[in-house]
């Protein structure tokens, strides 16, 4: 599962991992918490919302992922028990093994909020004290994707060789056309295609996606050293 503040967030920042999972007979479920519709310049939020909604579902298609849209406005996402509760539902729905989302050091309030709510969506989905209509669902792992808008004090903790993915990545990104251009001054298209080659130079494969593991996880327990 991966959770994202805003339409096109899952899709830059994990679009090659789903994709390399899929391919590999994964199930993925894209959750946007908001439709990021108020970052287009020109269109009214109500008109690129559905533009946005299209989009989403093109991509998902491409992806091979369920996908699920919250009813939150964009810029104005509530850190809350009430939407903590429904990605808590969310998850113990799909049961993910693993979910990937925003890091905590964005300069997107969006981004911060995310990681906030998801965060207490996994210890609440765990927790048997919680009642909710499905039963407690306990989530393996947790990862944070490298995105451009969330590099406070991010690191690249694992390279996930995706060469075999990356024109279908390509493919998902320009479905979106913040992503392809023609909105945003941000290069997304270039930067995402030249952050592969970056991280598959040091992680030694065509291209790779880079993932930041939660602080705590980074210790190992060993007998012995590899």
């Amino acid at each position: 599962m991966v959770i994202g503040a805003h339409a096109g967030d899952a899709e830059n920042m994990a679009g090659a991992t789903v994709l390399k999972h899929t391919r590999g007979g994964h199930r993925a479920t894209i959750v946007h918490l908001t439709l990021g519709e108020a970052g287009h310049p020109t269109l009214p939020p109500a008109v690129y919302a559905g533009q946005r909604k299209r989009e989403i579902q093109a991509s998902a298609g491409l992806m091979g992922a369920d996908v699920v849209t919250l009813d939150y406005r964009d810029g104005e996402l509530p850190v809350s028990e009430a939407i903590k509760l429904q990605v808590c539902d969310l998850i113990r729905q799909a049961q993910p093994t693993i979910i990937l989302t925003h890091w905590r050091g964005s300069f997107h309030k969006d981004h911060v909020a995310t990681h906030e709510i998801v965060r207490d969506a996994i210890f609440y989905a765990a927790l048997p004290a919680v009642q909710r209509a499905a039963q407690p669902h306990r989530v393996q792992g947790l990862y944070f994707p490298e995105n451009w808008e969330d590099m406070d004090g991010w690191r690249a903790d694992i390279y996930l060789d995706v060469s075999a993915v990356w024109d279908e990545y390509l493919a998902v990104l320009r479905s979106h056309e913040f992503i392809r251009g023609g909105i945003s001054t941000f290069r997304y298209l270039d930067y995402y295609d030249a952050l592969g080659t970056t991280r598959g130079c040091l992680g030694g494969f065509r291209k790779a996606a880079a993932l930041m593991l939660p602080p705590g996880a980074w210790v190992r327990r060993l007998d012995y050293l590899a």
